[in-house]
């Protein structure tokens, strides 16, 4: 579970939010983050969106070159897949009103000794978000895309891989998703696993089109 920005050694961030002014104010000042600045290869472009409205979070695991350099959350194949899985065009996928995208890493983290990206930067989750996921009080789903996401958010309630905790999907409902990573890299997982396709997509697609409907 995300933790205390003090563990960390960070300044706290603005606290307690509950108008649109305070979560504008609050995204803002997430947006010109600068920590872990001495850290990131590419230096610092936090990636975020939120609104009060919204109904539906997106916790993923940190930008990609690509997202660092336009500045757009899952604005690369691995967002496609992820709307595929969605059932949702663009429009309605960057709708800030109905949707709002907070990863556990808002900036690009480099590249590892393996050619992948390294995992989003400890000091991001722990800071940023307790005070946005408080002001954001009208979620009622939250996809978790990815082991980070999972780990972080589920605490001790996960299973004992990223693929498990998927697998028992049911057990999180009705206010929490477990998703794989929707990379290039997990085309392979998606084959092994057709159970995923088969059984939680359809149950995921009915549950954003009634938020997205609901949120009108």
């Amino acid at each position: 579970m995300v933790g205390s920005p003090k563990a960390r050694g960070a300044e706290a961030p603005p606290s307690g939010p509950d108008k649109l002014g305070d979560l504008e104010a609050l995204v803002a000042a997430a947006r010109a983050c600068r920590v872990c600045a001495e850290h990131l290869p590419l230096g610092p472009r936090p990636v975020l969106r939120a609104r009060t409205s919204a109904r539906l979070l997106i916790v993923g695991q940190a930008p990609g070159t690509r997202v660092h350099e336009t500045g757009v959350p899952w604005n690369d194949p691995s967002g496609d897949r992820l709307r595929h899985w969605l059932d949702l065009p663009r429009k309605a996928f960057y709708d800030e009103a109905r949707i709002a995208i907070v990863p556990m890493g808002f900036c690009y983290p480099g590249r590892d000794e393996r050619g992948g990206d390294r995992p989003p930067r400890p000091e991001c989750a722990p800071l940023w978000h307790p005070p946005l996921r408080a002001a954001l009080p009208g979620i009622e789903l939250t996809l978790l895309v990815g082991g980070y996401a999972q780990r972080d958010y589920l605490g001790k309630r996960r299973e004992a891989s990223p693929t498990e905790t998927v697998r028992a999907w049911r057990d999180y409902l009705p206010n929490v998703l477990p998703l794989p990573h929707p990379s290039w890299r997990n085309t392979g997982w998606l084959k092994k696993n057709p159970w995923f396709a088969a059984d939680l997509v359809p149950v995921l697609r009915q549950r954003v089109a009634t938020l997205m409907e609901s949120g009108r």
